[in-house]
Parts: C-alpha cells; sequence; structure tokens
C-alpha cells in the first residue's frame, strides 16, 4: 500500500509538472526566442481553462453552458480563447517597449482574473466550475494515468512543433528581432507580424494548459489562477532550465516543480504556529533557488544552442 501511494502521488505531481512545462514552453518562444516580457501569463491559463470547462461540463444554471461537448472540443477551444485574446492585447501592447509591456501584461491578466470572478453569469464568480470531466474517462485505464498520458500526449505535441518552428528560417527571424531588432526590420521583415506571432502561438500554449488543468483537477474558481502560482513558477522554470532552449524549458518546469512539491512537504513538517508562513517561506526558497542560478549559471541548465553549438 505505501508503494502505491508513492506512485500515485508521482503520477499526480508528473502530471502538474508536465501541465507547467506546456506553460513555459509557451513563454520560451515569447521570452526565450523572440524578447517579449510576457507577465500575463496567468490570464491566458485561466482563459483556456474556463473556456474548455464551459464547452465541456453538463448544462448548469450556475453558469453560462456548459455543452457537454468532447473533451477534445474544449481543448480546441481553449486553444482558440487564448489566441483570440492574445491577439486582441497583441495588437495594443505589442509596440510597447519591453518594461511597458510587461506591465500591460500584468494589468490585463489581473482584469481576466477579475472578470472571471465577478460575471457569475458565465463563470458562477467564486463558486467555481465544478463537474469538469476527466479525460479519457470512457477507458478502463485508471484516471490519474489516463491524465498524465494526455497531459504527455500534449506536451509532446507542442514540443514537437515548437522544435519544428526554432529551427526553421520563421525561428531564425524570431531569434533575429531578439537580438536586433532595428537590424531585424531593416533586412526587410514585418518585425510586428512576427512579433504577433510569437506572441499569439505563446499564449495558445499557455490556454493549452489551462485547459488540461481543469480537466485534471475537475473543479476550478478564480483562486487558482493566482499569479503568484502561475506568472511567478513559470517564470522560474524557464530561467532555471535555460530561456530560448525548449529542452531547457522542459527540464526547468519539471525540476521547479520537484523543488516546489518538495517545499510543500518541507513546510508541512514545521509547527502549527508557523504555518501561516509556510506559504511566504516556500516563495523565499524558491527566490533563493533563483538567485543562486543566476549567480552560478546565469544561462540555466541547459544554454541556448544553434547549429549545434551553445550560444557564446
Amino acid at each position: 500500500m505505501e508503494w502505491a501511494g508513492l506512485i500515485n502521488y508521482g503520477v499526480f505531481m508528473l502530471t502538474l509538472a508536465g501541465i507547467y512545462a506546456v506553460m513555459t514552453l509557451g513563454l520560451n518562444l515569447q521570452w526565450g526566442f523572440t524578447g517579449q516580457f510576457n507577465i500575463g501569463i496567468a490570464g491566458f491559463f485561466a482563459a483556456g481553462a474556463y473556456a474548455s470547462a464551459i464547452l465541456t461540463t453538463p448544462p448548469s444554471a450556475d453558469h453560462l453552458g456548459g455543452f457537454d461537448m468532447p473533451i477534445a472540443v474544449g481543448l480546441l477551444g481553449a486553444v482558440l480563447v487564448s489566441g483570440v485574446l492574445a491577439l486582441l492585447v497583441g495588437l495594443v501592447t505589442l509596440n510597447l517597449r519591453t518594461d511597458y509591456l510587461a506591465i500591460a501584461t500584468i494589468g490585463i491578466a489581473e482584469i481576466v482574473r477579475l472578470f472571471l470572478k465577478n460575471e457569475d453569469w458565465l463563470t458562477n464568480g467564486v463558486r467555481g466550475v465544478a463537474e469538469i470531466p476527466k479525460a479519457l474517462s470512457t477507458t478502463p485505464l485508471d484516471p490519474a494515468l489516463a491524465d498524465l498520458l494526455v497531459v504527455l500526449a500534449a506536451l509532446a505535441v507542442v514540443y514537437g512543433l515548437l522544435e519544428r518552428g526554432r529551427r526553421s528560417p520563421w525561428g531564425r527571424v524570431l531569434r533575429a528581432i531578439r537580438e536586433s531588432e532595428p537590424g531585424t526590420q531593416a533586412s526587410g521583415k514585418n518585425v510586428f507580424a512576427f512579433r504577433i506571432q510569437a506572441f499569439v502561438l505563446g499564449s495558445m500554449a499557455m490556454g493549452l494548459s489551462g485547459a488540461l488543468y481543469a480537466h485534471f483537477t475537475g473543479f476550478i474558481s478564480p483562486e487558482a489562477f493566482d499569479p503568484e502560482f502561475i506568472t511567478f513558477l513559470v517564470w522560474v522554470m524557464l530561467i532555471a532550465g535555460g530561456s530560448a532552449n525548449n529542452r531547457g524549458a522542459v527540464l526547468g518546469a519539471m525540476a521547479i516543480w520537484a523543488v516546489w512539491a518538495g517545499t510543500e512537504f518541507l513546510t508541512g513538517k514545521l509547527p502549527a504556529e508557523f504555518t501561516t508562513q509556510a506559504g511566504a517561506l516556500r516563495i523565499f526558497l524558491i527566490g533563493v533557488l533563483v538567485q543562486g542560478i543566476l549567480l552560478w549559471r546565469p544561462e540555466g541548465l541547459l544554454p541556448e544552442r544553434q547549429d549545434g553549438k551553445k550560444r557564446g
């Protein structure tokens, strides 16, 4: 029984790590390859989660829908909704300088969170959306294992597509924009169009991860999309794993999630009078880890590679 419990816990943690890895790959496309400083990750994650939940849940008087559609339709809807949201945001913000873009995206993410929290007719407000169907629920597989397989399949597809894009001329233009936007523009490339494409595609990956999270947990509410647990962790994962390296993004997500889960276990052993400070302590420990990485390995665990060689 003890081994079974450990295996189930491992499957649970690996599934969550895979969901974060999909999100980190999306951020890697935006920041790692194109240099776009997106601090609004939680907004696209939440939009994807709610879109898929509304499309796939049974009919309910508590929120819009549900339309009881197949999970595949929900995942596709999440990708499309987050992509449209990113297009609208990008058209307004992507001409801003990097620091202003960061301020704009975090403001938009907060608008999305408050909208989802207050529009009861759409999302059931703070009471959340329940009865979200599980993936592969009609198969004889264990539900937890089925969730893991679906998440790993989605991760493999996103990773494969982004790797293909990275090796293509399109990917080389993105990296050129990151290194020298004026130089890229002088060579005749439409910089704004490429920036929009990277921003939208990266946000679509974030929306997909939100949908995977919704179907994994079976219930979502606005509290689940706190930037502390979404935006902060995803940025740490990318920095730790290696910006502009898709393998590094996946490795960083797995490694940092393991550390995050480990800190939860350690803080759970603290005396009862310290439990209220446990959350802040976990953030502090992750912050110390990031500082260490920036000091001793600023390029991350897996640095960017170009033509088979490390950059620099």
